[in-house]
């Protein structure tokens, strides 16, 4: 593993001037659409990896989706294509987390084309890996806007419109408890997203709106693997019980479970889906 890599989910800055896409997705890219719960979710950095495939599961659940990106549009508008060729729902919305006012015009947008939000998925994140003594002060507020500060203005954004027995679900992840090196300052701004949930949940009593973390383990996506030689993914696999990665549609069953009438009783709590690898 090299001492500093550059990953994001958020990919290449988007083409200026892009309004709201209009698409949409199954949970796989193949399969039909159940038909519409009357519901409403928004995924944020939705446009591949975990956020793409829960956008598509919650799709095929009946949600309305709205796929937020913040550049990769083309990659966006696929996903939220599939969703409507599959008889779903979807726009999908450029906003940058990072930024408060992109925040409340992504729900704006979504409450506009679907009539308010009863799920919000906070997911967009960013990995920037190295040892403490070489993390840059550019890196470290890069992940700290985006993954802690941008979570939180997403949250806060939920707490504030999501309709009463909605849900509230922020990616946190496994190595809040691996703890490897390089990984400190990813993992602070990972283990937020605990705290946000526990202490958001209690304040939203009465409203049964439940909130949770879910925390995935190692994941076949680009934020896992690039940067990583074949040895080293293969490393990470054969820790886990199972001896594979995790993969996308792993985290997003998972979420979608959440996201159930099942799931309601689950709240305030991080769901480590990891495959036993912590």
């Amino acid at each position: 593993m090299s001492r500093r890599n550059s990953f994001s989910r958020r990919g290449l800055l988007a083409a200026a001037a892009l309004s709201p896409l209009v698409a949409a997705a199954s949970a796989s890219g193949t399969g039909t659409a159940t038909a519409s719960n009357g519901k409403a979710a928004i995924v944020t950095g939705a446009s591949r990896g975990i956020g793409a495939a829960t956008a598509k599961r919650l799709a095929r659940d009946g949600f309305a989706v709205t796929v937020n990106y913040q550049g990769s549009a083309a990659r966006a508008a696929e996903v939220a294509r599939d969703i409507e060729n599959a008889g779903g729902r979807a726009i999908a919305v450029q906003a940058d987390v990072s930024d408060p006012q992109a925040v409340i015009k992504l729900f704006e947008a979504a409450e506009r084309e679907f009539g308010g939000v009863d799920v919000v998925i906070s997911n967009a994140g960013i990995m920037r890996l190295a040892l403490i003594r070489d993390m840059s002060d550019t890196d470290f507020s890069n992940m700290l806007d985006v993954n802690q500060k941008g979570s939180f203005f997403v949250l806060r954004e939920a707490a504030r419109r999501v309709r009463d027995q909605g849900r509230i679900i922020a990616i946190s992840s496994s190595i809040t408890q691996l703890r490897l090196p390089t990984y400190a300052p990813y993992a602070a701004t990972k283990a937020a997203q605990e705290i946000f949930v526990n202490i958001l949940a209690k304040e939203l009593a009465g409203r049964m709106i439940s909130v949770n973390a879910v925390a995935p383990g190692v994941v076949n996506t680009p934020l896992f693997t690039q940067g990583k030689t074949a040895q080293q993914i293969a490393g990470f696999a054969e820790r886990t019980p199972h001896k594979r990665l995790g993969e996308p549609g792993d985290i997003a069953d998972v979420i979608a479970a959440l996201c159930g009438k099942d799931g309601a009783w689950i709240n305030g709590q991080t769901v480590f889906a990891n495959g036993g690898i912590v």
